[in-house]
């Protein structure tokens, strides 16, 4: 067991062909076998597992330690979400290759080998985006990849689909999925970690876009599969409220000021729509928790406002490219 890292940056190249996998994890110890088994099995031999426990009050940590010498375990003195225990477990990685990995998640056993390969064939990727399907339903797709589309909306490729073959092909998509994303140790360093404002969800999209921003593509790679517990560590009153919120940070630090121009009244329709409908479902808890998530979302632009200024004066691609990669608005 180890002490959290104070700084939240990375230090140093890793270690070449070292996949870093870094699980946060908060009371999740009826899921850990399965997740830690799985990675016990891999493949690929270059790995190296790091848990990090957000002050859990079940037996995780003695599960971990007792049960799983191997894995580096990492206890924080209060619950920092998801983006405060990813960020200290990439900050402790040594791999050239780093992924974040749901603890309620089964790889398949060629999962590192294939997120590995992946990287060494596109020395242009700077993430890579795996085939994550329902755990309990593992004909049904969670998401193949995030996409972003042109009136500020995040959404998982494919979710809830039937698993026919549709994305059996590699391609270039927006982002990967935070519950299982694989990043390289050289984008990290360059663009930064996941930001701790966001706490919990949209942050792998916010890390995605300032990738884009600074010209790392991400590639969707079908062979790499993850089952997924859909919503067993989050979801509900919590993922309303922080989806609300988080997406106005995600709009506020990201959207250039070019595509604001051209689609910023479609932004606002969709938020206005979001917001109409949490209103018209009133009586439903998860439904105020996104108003009032949206409402902390305006409270806050102006915290997100310096961190918008260094990610656009960082920015290497047109606006052309970004529309290119951007989805027309859903109906």
């Amino acid at each position: 067991m180890s002490t959290p890292p104070t700084e939240n940056t990375l230090s140093g190249p890793g270690e070449p062909d070292l996949l870093s996998v870094v699980i946060p994890n908060w009371n999740g110890a009826h899921h850990l076998r399965t997740c830690l088994d799985a990675l016990a099995r891999q493949t690929h031999t270059e790995i190296e597992v790091i848990a990090v426990d957000n002050a859990s009050h079940d037996e995780s940590q003695a599960l971990i330690s007792g049960e799983y010498p191997w894995v580096k375990l990492i206890v924080l003195p209060e619950n920092r979400g998801f983006t405060g225990a990813c960020n200290a477990g990439m900050i402790a990685a040594r791999g050239e290759f780093i992924a974040l990995l749901n603890n309620d998640t089964e790889v398949d056993v060629s999962w590192a080998a294939t997120v590995v390969a992946a990287f060494g064939r596109n020395p242009q990727i700077g993430s890579v985006a795996s085939k994550m399907l329902l755990f309990d339903r593992r004909d049904h797709i969670h998401t193949t990849g995030d996409f972003f589309t042109l009136d500020g909306r995040a959404g998982n490729r494919g979710v809830w689909e039937r698993d026919t073959g549709q994305y059996d092909q590699e391609a270039e998509v927006f982002s990967a999925c935070g519950g299982s994303s694989a990043y390289r140790r050289a984008m990290l360093a360059e663009i930064g970690l996941l930001d701790d404002d966001f706490f919990f969800s949209g942050e792998d999209v916010d890390l995605g876009w300032r990738a884009q921003l600074r010209g790392w593509r991400c590639l969707y790679t079908p062979q790499a599969i993850v089952y997924h517990h859909l919503a067993a560590t989050g979801g509900g009153v919590t993922a309303s409220y922080y989806d609300g919120r988080n997406l106005i940070f995600i709009l506020v630090k990201n959207y250039p000021a070019a595509l604001w121009r051209k689609h910023g009244s479609a932004v606002l329709s969709a938020q206005r729509r979001l917001a109409w409908e949490a209103l018209r479902a009133w009586r439903g808890e998860a439904a105020r928790a996104r108003l009032r998530g949206m409402v902390a979302g305006i409270v806050g632009i102006p915290r997100m406002w310096p961190k918008r200024r260094a990610i656009q004066a960082g920015c290497r691609v047109s606006s052309a490219y970004l529309e290119s990669i951007l989805t027309p608005p859903q109906s």
